[in-house]
């Protein structure tokens, strides 16, 4: 079964169509030579996510994304929660924010994947891989 779940907890609204999301989603999946499971997107306020945040994690603070692996072999499968409040306040503009709310949801799934951002050079390479694949989103829409 592959299949991407999204739901939604927030006051604001979501910038692009979901099903074009589900499949730009999936064709990163496919790119990186893994298979789509089942993933879960939850859209919540800051307070939601910071409660997950204390509660799973023990951390204290607001942030932009949690995710929670359930990955099995090379299918992709997890529950992927993202504050949009925090996409607003890193964004300056309606193009930005669309931009980083791009960004933050491919950022769960390359975590999913494998990939991390704990130092510089993880980081660089996570940033080059939102980059390419927010270039790919753009380039079929």
């Amino acid at each position: 079964m592959n299949r991407i779940n999204i739901s939604f907890h927030s006051k604001q609204s979501l910038p692009f169509n979901l099903d074009e999301i589900e499949v730009w989603i999936k064709r990163v999946i496919d790119r990186e030579k893994r298979k789509t499971g089942i993933i879960s997107y939850t859209f919540v306020d800051d307070e939601e996510l910071l409660r997950i945040n204390k509660d799973f994690l023990n951390h204290d603070y607001f942030t932009d994304i949690i995710t929670f692996d359930e990955v099995v072999d090379n299918t992709i499968n997890g529950d992927i929660f993202i504050s949009l409040e925090r996409i607003q306040d890193n964004s300056s503009d309606s193009a930005s924010f669309k931009n980083e709310f791009l960004r933050v949801v491919i950022h769960g799934v390359l975590h999913l994947i494998g990939y991390d951002d704990h130092c510089s050079s993880e980081k660089l390479l996570m940033r080059e891989k939102e980059d390419d694949y927010i270039e790919l989103f753009h380039v079929k829409h």
